[in-house]
């Protein structure tokens, strides 16, 4: 055991060296093969959307950090690398298992106290074109810095201004521009343009050159030096309210002080010797995902014999996804505001009704919620410490990049997640999503969300990290990933790599499909004669997995997007 001043010192050490390092010095990054290739087991993991993510977390698991720790730095360090999701003005969730205890912290965004139902809706009840995803009054009430003080101060183990500060350095400094923010902002420039000051801020980013962040990095330091209140109560709150007063928005000084972090308890269930850890409501996520688990495996034997990706297995995924979206518009909301009976929807009897409706030949065209009874840029990471503790937290701003409102003098982006209310109900969201009352707006209350930060446990140790962005998309790409390795025998690596599709209800014939890597030739051509449409739109996901089969641990990022996962003995003593 190391003794307290030598810990100290290695800590310190650890910790000067990762603040006083400039993007130059960070290493860089590695063979995209090798960077996400499979790995004998270590003392820890990471899977990160980015290497500025992903150095911050691995130095301050070096430090003597736990996954708590090095969840909370890494996140700040993404809202200023990863700046189309990672951020400080959004919210999410974090999924911490932490020395046998499992926890769950709500950050979600809140409507403000002036929001209303009809707040996006014309003098004739029809919803206002962009209104509730571009500027001001798009903005929910922000969660994230609340919800990282909130696990801090439950399982930190290092000072909370020892983890913001490496997000300060890289504000500062600056991050190298990646391909997809400097070869791709006309787009969003041109969808902001005019109605936010978007520009201002990302409109000078440059593929390959050092983007600079004065104002955030400023921002950073306050929360650094003072905490959670700074955000809600100090000088960054009084920013945020003079935004609003600009453009329109109606959150106010009381509605950021009123605003808290919620722990909730932690879904459930057991699936195939697994105890399987996800999302509990706001969230429709964990729901989701064992629902779709457990009527797939109700119905195992339909998959017997049926291939991977073959139009069969994809007809099959899709009868089972469009029930899971039709019992979550039903039913799912904040369960502060209404019954989401997300007990019931899980039992055993109610698996087995919903599972028996699917139809093995045909596609169900007419799907309701069941009888007696969401370009998605969020973003996740997973982590596990040689503790064998672990974080799986998916946060977002919604849309890419938010409302694109950046708070003047604060440097950071405002979320767009009013859009994730029932702006009415019945009438699709972004994500083409559609939703009823349950989630409709109310002052105070969380919207719907699809995120589902996962963590499987086999003999009360954790097996699997595992999350992914991507909108409605989100728990049919972690489904996938999990039965991937599970029924198909696939690497981690080959599980997120391998094609993806979704399915959400409606359309009801409508298969959705990765651009990059597309459903077989063979396949889209059976799908087809049986009736279904098939659309390649963007990659969505960006799955972050670490996966611990019992004889070595081994950790991938999606090898569509920019993101960098390690497996890596830690500097620091184990603590006792």
């Amino acid at each position: 055991m190391m003794k307290p001043k030598l810990r100290l010192l290695a800590i310190s050490s650890a910790l000067i060296l990762l603040l006083g390092c400039t993007p130059a010095e960070n290493q860089q990054a590695p063979d995209p093969v090798s960077a996400k290739a499979t790995a004998e087991l270590r003392s820890a993991a990471i899977a990160m959307p980015d290497r500025y993510g992903a150095d911050v977390a691995e130095q301050i698991l070096n430090a003597g950090g736990n996954a708590v720790d090095a969840g909370i730095a890494a996140g700040f360090a993404l809202a200023v690398s990863y700046p189309e999701a990672g951020n400080i003005g959004g919210g999410g969730f974090m999924l911490i298992r932490m020395n046998g205890e499992d926890a769950f912290i709500d950050y979600r965004e809140t409507a403000a106290a002036a929001a209303d139902r009809d707040m996006y809706l014309d003098e004739n009840g029809d919803v206002i074109e962009g209104l509730s995803t571009i500027g001001h009054l798009a903005v929910g009430v922000p969660g994230t810095v609340a919800g990282f003080w909130e696990a801090h101060q439950r399982f930190g183990s290092l000072p909370w201004k020892d983890l913001v500060m490496p997000a300060v350095r890289i504000a500062e400094e600056g991050f190298e521009t990646p391909e997809k923010l400097g070869g791709g902002m006309l787009t969003r420039l041109e969808r902001y343009e005019g109605k936010t000051n978007f520009a201002d801020y990302f409109g000078n980013m440059v593929n390959g050159e050092l983007h600079k962040q004065p104002e955030l990095a400023a921002t950073l330091r306050r929360i650094a030096e003072n905490g959670v209140d700074e955000f809600y109560k100090g000088e960054t709150a009084r920013l945020i309210t003079a935004e609003m007063a600009r453009g329109g928005g109606v959150i106010t000084l009381q509605d950021l002080a009123n605003y808290h972090a919620k722990w909730r308890e932690p879904l459930r269930a057991n699936w195939r010797g697994y105890e399987v850890i996800s999302a509990p409501p706001p969230s429709s996520g964990g729901f989701a995902l064992v629902q779709l688990l457990k009527i797939h495996d109700y119905i195992g034997h339909y998959f017997q014999g049926v291939a991977h990706n073959s139009a069969q297995y994809v007809h099959l995924v899709a009868e089972i996804e469009k029930r899971v979206f039709a019992d979550r518009a039903e039913f799912l909301g904040d369960p502060d505001f209404v019954d989401t009976r997300v007990n019931e929807l899980l039992s055993d009897d109610y698996i087995r009704r919903r599972a028996e409706e699917v139809n093995p030949d045909k596609i169900s065209m007419d799907v309701g919620a069941g009888t007696g009874l969401e370009m998605h840029d969020t973003t996740h990471f997973s982590v596990l410490d040689k503790w064998g503790n672990a974080v799986s937290n998916t946060y977002t701003l919604n849309l890419g990049f938010g409302s694109g409102v950046v708070v003047s003098g604060a440097g950071f982006l405002l979320n767009d997640e009013m859009d994730d209310f029932s702006v009415k109900p019945g009438v699709p969201n972004a994500y083409g999503v559609v939703g009823n009352e349950a989630n409709e707006i109310q002052p105070g209350k969380r919207m719907l969300s699809s995120m589902t930060p996962t963590i499987l446990l086999r003999d009360d140790k954790v097996a699997m990290v595992v999350g992914t962005p991507g909108g409605s998309t989100i728990f049919t790409s972690v489904f996938q990933a999990i039965i991937n390795i599970a029924d198909f025998g696939m690497s981690p690596l080959e599980a997120i790599a391998a094609a993806r599709f979704h399915h959400q209800l409606l359309p009801p014939d409508l298969i959705i499909m990765q651009r990059d890597t597309p459903l077989p030739a063979e396949t889209l051509s059976l799908l087809g004669e049986r009736g279904y449409r098939t659309k390649a739109t963007y990659n969505f996901g960006d799955v972050q997995i670490i996966y611990d089969d019992g004889e070595s641990v081994r950790a991938a990022s999606d090898p569509r997007n920019r993101g960098e996962s390690r497996v890596f003995e830690t500097l620091a003593e184990p603590e006792k």
